[in-house]
């Protein structure tokens, strides 16, 4: 058996309940993990509010990523996963457990200089920010790229890929903290998208081009400055919907007059081929790149909070609040001179 936090019914934060229910049994080329941290994802409000369910045959338990360690290795495993190995996966539910079966490729280890805590803030915003970038927009050294809501999860980890990739970053955000956290990482300018249309400055900036690549989780009501913002023959891609799903305006004519690609991109529904794919080149090209003395990649984690505060943290990324990842431990972290010597970004600094 195991504690996991389910939905009571549909709706508001407190319908979170932890309960206890079996364990699950990891099947072929699945690997058991004891989790000790899961984090937030703006899917997983929706999928409280019963507005996205679980791709057909995944957990119903909310959560898309996991830290912790190998505790079961399934039949037909293929890697050398040890028991005990300290591990991070990227999951289409069932996070929210103190266990979790995975399939093996989705799995990978944890960068030595991280506790696995800290590790918990990796798998899903960063794999969706690498792939946003290289698989979906191939985006190249030099161009410009606009992070909206540059402040999340996903757009903390955006802008550290684009200096990596060799490219520019730009954000917009609602409030001067995460505007100043987004230049501590990178960003070469910032806009407050509460107190300006920020179309013209961002035009002065490029020297009126525009931007090459918008990254864009908002959508609806926004979409004409994203247009507006966009570079001849750029690429806009929409990953998320918080601005809402409906467009009024001539949205077709000004992307047509701009020969712009309009890119749309869901990572939770793909194919285990895809996720695989994708696992194993963020694994290569980006995952070396959290380690080492002074590691050019780092995650961000703006406040952590026990399974038992799931609905108070569930408060918090609904009211905008945080900056970087929210961190749910399973498993409390111990306080020892190895874990405070580990590097670690809070949002909040």
């Amino acid at each position: 058996m195991m504690r996991a936090v389910c939905v009571e019914a549909p709706g508001r934060p407190c319908n979170l309940v932890i309960r206890t229910i079996p364990r699950p049994q990891p099947k072929d080329k699945e690997v058991l993990i004891q989790v000790y941290a899961t984090a937030l994802n703006r899917a997983d409000l929706l999928q409280r509010r019963g507005l996205y369910d679980p791709p057909e045959g995944e957990s119903e338990i909310i959560g898309l990523e996991v830290a912790g360690t190998v505790h079961t290795l399934g039949p037909g495993v293929e890697r050398d996963w040890k028991l005990g190995d300290r591990v991070m996966a990227l999951l289409a539910g069932g996070g929210y457990a103190e266990y979790v079966a995975v399939r093996e490729e989705l799995i990978m280890h944890v960068p030595p200089n991280l506790t696995v805590w800290q590790a918990a803030a990796i798998p899903e915003a960063w794999i969706t920010a690498f792939q946003l970038l290289v698989f979906v927009a191939q985006v190249k050294e030099k161009e410009v790229v606009l992070i909206n809501a540059g402040a999340s999860g996903v757009g903390t980890a955006a802008i550290q890929l684009v200096r990596h990739l060799g490219a520019i970053s730009m954000i917009s955000a609602g409030t001067m903290e995460k505007l100043v956290l987004a230049a501590s990482l990178g960003a070469s300018v910032g806009f407050n998208y509460k107190e300006e249309n920020f179309t013209r400055a961002l035009k002065d900036f490029t020297g009126g081009r525009g931007v090459d690549v918008i990254l864009d989780c908002i959508g609806g009501y926004n979409w004409e400055q994203n247009v507006n913002c966009l570079a001849t023959g750029g690429r806009w891609v929409v990953y998320g919907r918080l601005g809402g799903q409906i467009v009024e305006g001539d949205l077709f004519g000004k992307l047509l007059h701009k020969r712009g690609q309009l890119l749309c991109s869901l990572l939770r529904s793909r194919s285990i081929e895809y996720k695989a794919e994708l696992v194993k080149a963020f694994s290569d090209r980006v995952l070396p790149f959290f380690s080492g003395k002074d590691p050019k990649l780092k995650p961000v984690i703006d406040s952590t909070f026990g399974l038992e505060d799931i609905s108070e943290a569930h408060c918090r990324m609904e009211a905008n609040k945080n900056m970087g990842k929210i961190v749910i431990y399973v498993v409390p972290q111990p306080v020892s001179e190895e874990e405070e010597d580990c590097e670690f970004y809070l949002g909040s600094l």
